[in-house]
C-alpha cells in the first residue's frame, strides 16, 4: 500500500496541469468566447475564400488571405477541442477543418446577436458578388471591421474569462489580428 502514495502523488500534478476532470480551468465567458470566435472565424475564412480565382488581385491580399485561412482554421480546431473537453456543443459552421468538424459556409447570415464585426448576410453577397475591379477595397475594408470585432471579443475575455489557455489564445488573436488591421489600413490608404 506504501508503493501506490509516491504514484499517486507523482499523477496529482500530472493531472492538475492537463485539466483532467476540472471545471474550475474554464467559465462561462472562456466558453461564450470558444463557441463565438469558432463563427466569427468561420466568417472571416468564407471571406477569406472569396479571393480564389479573383483576376489581378493584389499578391499581398492574397498572401493574407492564405493565412488567415490557415491560422484560423487551427484557432478554430483548438477552440472546438477546448468545447469538447468542457462538455460544450461545438458549433457547426460546414466546412471541413483538421479537427473533423463541419464548418458550414454559409457564415454570413443576419443571426449574429451582438457579434462585433460580423457581416450581414447582404454584405457577404455583395463581397462575393464584387467586380474584380471594386473587391479588392471592399474586402479589405470589410475584412477590418471583421477583425476589429475579434480584437474587441480577444479584450472581453482577457477581462472575464478564467482559463489561462484561452487568455493565451486571446492575446494572440488579439496581437495578430491587430498587425493585419496595420497592414489593411496602409493597403487602403494606397487604393
Amino acid at each position: 500500500m506504501r508503493r501506490a502514495a509516491p504514484a499517486l502523488a507523482t499523477l496529482a500534478p500530472l493531472m492538475w496541469l492537463t485539466g483532467c476532470g476540472s471545471d474550475a480551468d474554464h467559465n462561462d465567458a472562456d466558453v461564450e468566447f470558444a463557441t463565438a470566435m469558432i463563427e466569427h472565424h468561420a466568417q472571416a475564412i468564407q471571406m477569406a475564400n472569396f479571393t480564389i480565382g479573383r483576376d489581378g488581385l493584389d499578391p499581398q491580399i492574397a498572401g493574407l488571405a492564405e493565412q488567415i485561412r490557415v491560422d484560423q482554421t487551427e484557432e478554430i480546431d483548438t477552440m472546438s477541442a477546448w468545447l469538447e473537453e468542457w462538455g460544450e456543443p461545438v458549433p457547426e459552421t460546414g466546412f471541413a477543418t483538421g479537427d473533423g468538424h463541419t464548418h458550414s459556409e454559409d457564415s454570413g447570415s443576419d443571426d449574429h446577436g451582438d457579434m462585433p464585426g460580423m457581416a450581414s448576410g447582404a454584405d457577404m453577397d455583395a463581397l462575393a458578388e464584387a467586380p474584380d475591379a471594386e473587391f479588392e477595397e471592399q474586402w479589405l475594408a470589410t475584412m477590418l471591421e471583421h477583425h476589429e470585432g475579434a480584437v474587441a471579443m480577444a479584450e472581453e475575455v482577457a477581462d472575464a474569462g478564467e482559463s489561462p489557455e484561452v487568455e493565451e489564445l486571446a492575446e494572440s488573436i488579439k496581437a495578430d489580428q491587430q498587425a493585419e488591421i496595420e497592414e489593411m489600413t496602409s493597403w487602403l490608404d494606397e487604393t
